[in-house]
């Protein structure tokens, strides 16, 4: 329990894809102008990243360790062009607004570093949690980002709902405000939302090693 604890920590929180690793950023920051395409994506890099870790830890006593790229690169190629499959079929919209970076998933760093340093060497219940937090993590990064660009930039949170969730999420959408600032919705604004979340995370790791330190001391004077 211990060991699935860290592994879980890890990708939430100490060892971030998105904002520690910075794996993925190409996607994370095209994708995130709305909360809905990042809640599309993020959904769809979690299925693929357990999908990859499951299978990846399942055949890892039969791998050949000179061909395993290869084989690991297969495996997540698969597994996306189902998901793509599955988007073109279902969330038609939502497929056209993902547009190239639903199947460059493939190419996502998160991937194949998680395939290729965890799940190839753990044992499939590990490998799955490792899947699970990393994804989590991710997709985390990706809707925060995503919700706050679209806040900022035109007003609303929601926007597009039926895209993912269907006809019955028209009135989904939350106005706050008409107009937004649209430097927020462009490149630029992708950056800076991602650099604010990453001093964010920051400021809240120091002041809890700040009272970690705080509470040593204080243990050891009494």
């Amino acid at each position: 329990m211990t060991q699935y604890k860290q592994i879980l920590t890890d990708g939430l929180w100490t060892q971030n894809p998105g904002l520690i690793q910075f794996l993925g950023i190409c996607p994370l920051l095209a994708v995130s102008n709305s909360l809905v395409n990042g809640l599309g994506l993020g959904l769809a890099t979690l299925f693929v990243l357990i999908g990859s870790n499951f299978i990846v830890a399942l055949l890892r006593p039969v791998l050949n360790r000179d061909v395993r790229l290869p084989i690991f690169v297969l495996i997540i190629a698969t597994l996306v062009t189902l998901v793509e499959l599955v988007a073109e079929a279902w969330f038609f919209d939502l497929w056209l607004s993902l547009g190239i970076f639903l199947p460059l998933i493939v190419t996502n760093c998160v991937i194949l570093a998680r395939a290729e340093s965890f799940a190839s060497r753990q044992p499939v219940s590990a490998a799955v949690v490792d899947g699970i937090a990393h994804g989590l993590g991710f997709a985390a990064v990706l809707i925060l980002l995503g919700g706050m660009r679209e806040l900022i930039g035109n007003g609303t949170l929601f926007a597009g709902a039926e895209m993912l969730f269907g006809p019955a999420a028209t009135g989904m959408e939350l106005r706050f405000y008409d107009g937004g600032f649209l430097l927020a919705l462009l490149p630029p604004g992708a950056f800076l939302g991602l650099a604010l979340l990453v001093a964010v995370r920051n400021i809240i790791e120091q002041r809890s090693s700040s009272a970690d330190s705080r509470s040593d001391v204080t243990t050891d004077t009494a």
